[in-house]
């Protein structure tokens, strides 16, 4: 079905006062393809006959800017925003794999579609004339196909960043790759090296939050491990695990499309089992095992989000979710309070969502999936009822403390203990009964509790409890691993050489 095309008061200016002057103009491109895909567009650019002096003259009711004159751009700022006007044109050689080494202007629009990336993108409209489609990008787009305008090949090699583009169309609007096309993103994907990090990034993100990841991340794997070598030892990888139905990159591309399309979100579960290979064990029943495999993720996911130099936020937060993917959130509300109070809100539903992907990923269980919606629960009715419990919250503070004859750094890990005491009931949360544990605490100078993070299966309990125990000051260590809840008895306990031992080993003494 033909689609009626139009356009924003401002760009039919635009046009009309470029067609007065006796030059053919047309909308070209994304905006071109949005419309008859059924969308509004985001922008609209403009291709003109008029060289790039001339367009100036022409628009000169609207204040212009030179964006580009070497290739024959000027952007006109209008009252709906600026406008980007080019000449029509054809391209030289790409020496950089990124921009043409010259261009030369001509005054045939077919010509100047031709130098373009896909055929669906090779489309330009004018109010006078109509829809200009030489390569049957109408057509393409009505069947769902992706297809290079002239040699895929030398598309490709001309701009490299046109293979991550390709990608995303896929992944954005499911379209298929026709098989020349596809034959030339896979064949030039090393090309890629030549392209910037922030170029990559950007189209990378687009390509994981796009409905069609999966698809992609099946069919072009050898791509994304181009630019994410980290991931290769993932592909046809036998978990040997009857926990895991698929191979390890087929369960994490499941995982992927399993959560919701947020950046930190998609990233996190690509990476999250990036460290599985390295850890690999069997038992004596040849069963896989992969124990630790968190604490392997971190630093190779680190190594590729620094290299996709994503910004500082992202970056924590992606980091943050491999960290602690496998973590527990627990089954009662007491549990579900400790790990809110070390994660807090957002990091919690993040987690949760992780938690499900992975499950869901796994394709053994689905019933499993009961327990991360309990938790899901439960975490709502913690908060509804009484909000994330943060240590200033306590009914005593440190002024308390210093005035019940404590010091230094004392006064803080009392805090954390009468902190925890808490977190396993609300309802101790009065001066009075802080104070009677205040005093059976100064009592029992060599009992401490504390709640450690980063503790995801029974084997991480276990080492916790070695760990702690090989300390000469430590008699004795109790871990409940749901809430993370340490106990130690001993005689003149450092709270310092148990946080150092642990950070050692990869866990983190939170309260």
């Amino acid at each position: 079905m033909m689609r009626t095309l139009s356009a924003p008061t401002d760009i039919l200016a635009v046009l009309e006062r470029l067609e007065q002057a006796g030059f053919a103009s047309y909308i070209v491109g994304g905006a071109v393809r949005s419309q008859l895909q059924g969308n509004v567009p985001h922008d609209y650019d403009v291709c003109t006959a008029a060289r790039p002096e001339q367009v100036r003259q022409i628009c000169s009711e609207w204040k212009t800017v030179d964006t580009g004159l070497k290739h024959g751009t000027v952007t006109a700022l209008t009252a709906s925003g600026p406008v980007e006007i080019t000449t029509f044109r054809l391209e030289g050689q790409y020496t950089d794999c990124r921009r043409p080494d010259r261009v030369e202007f001509v005054t045939d629009i077919k010509a100047d579609l031709a130098r373009r990336d896909f055929t669906i993108n090779a489309m330009a409209w004018s109010p006078i004339r109509g829809l200009c489609d030489p390569f049957g990008g109408q057509r393409d787009l009505q069947a769902g196909i992706l297809r290079c305008v002239g040699d895929p090949k030398q598309r490709m090699t001309e701009d490299a960043l046109r293979i991550l583009r390709a990608l995303r169309f896929l992944s954005v609007y499911g379209f298929q790759m026709e098989p020349q096309t596809r034959q030339a993103v896979l064949h030039c994907r090393s090309l890629l090296q030549h392209i910037s990090a922030e170029r990559i990034t950007d189209k990378l993100i687009r390509i994981l939050c796009g409905p069609y990841v999966g698809q992609v991340l099946t069919e072009f794997s050898d791509v994304i491990t181009e630019i994410l070598p980290e991931l290769r030892p993932m592909i046809g990888f036998d978990q040997n695990n009857p926990h895991h139905s698929y191979t390890l990159w087929e369960h994490s591309v499941r995982a992927v499309e399993a959560i919701p399309p947020r950046p930190e979100l998609r990233m996190a579960m690509l990476f999250h089992d990036v460290g599985k290979s390295a850890c690999y064990t069997e038992d004596s029943a040849g069963i896989g095992h992969f124990y630790g495999h968190a604490k392997h993720s971190v630093p190779l996911t680190a190594s590729a989000l620094q290299r996709l130099r994503l910004d500082n936020t992202l970056y924590d937060d992606i980091l943050y979710l491999v960290r602690h993917h496998d973590t527990p959130l627990g089954l009662t509300p007491k549990t579900v309070r400790r790990k809110l109070a070390v994660h807090g809100e957002r990091y919690s539903r993040a987690l949760l969502a992780i938690h499900k992907a992975d499950c869901i990923g796994q394709g053994t269980a689905p019933e499993n999936l009961t327990a991360f919606l309990k938790s899901e629960d439960l975490l709502e009715a913690v908060l509804e009822e009484e909000g994330r419990f943060k240590r200033k919250d306590l009914a005593i503070n440190g002024n308390d403390l210093i005035r019940w004859g404590m010091q230094g750094r004392e006064i803080g890990e009392m805090l954390a203990a009468l902190f925890n005491y808490v977190l396993d009931d609300p309802t101790r949360n009065t001066r009075e009964t802080l104070y009677e544990k205040f005093c059976a605490l100064q009592k029992e100078p060599n009992h401490m509790a504390f709640t450690v993070s980063g503790m995801s299966w029974k084997h991480c309990a276990q080492e916790v409890r070695q760990l702690l125990e090989s300390l000469p000051s430590v008699e004795y260590a109790n871990v409940d691993l749901p809430s993370g809840r340490v106990e130690v008895m001993g005689t003149q306990i450092s709270p310092n050489e148990i946080r150092h031992v642990l950070a050692d080993a990869g866990y983190k003494v939170a309260i």
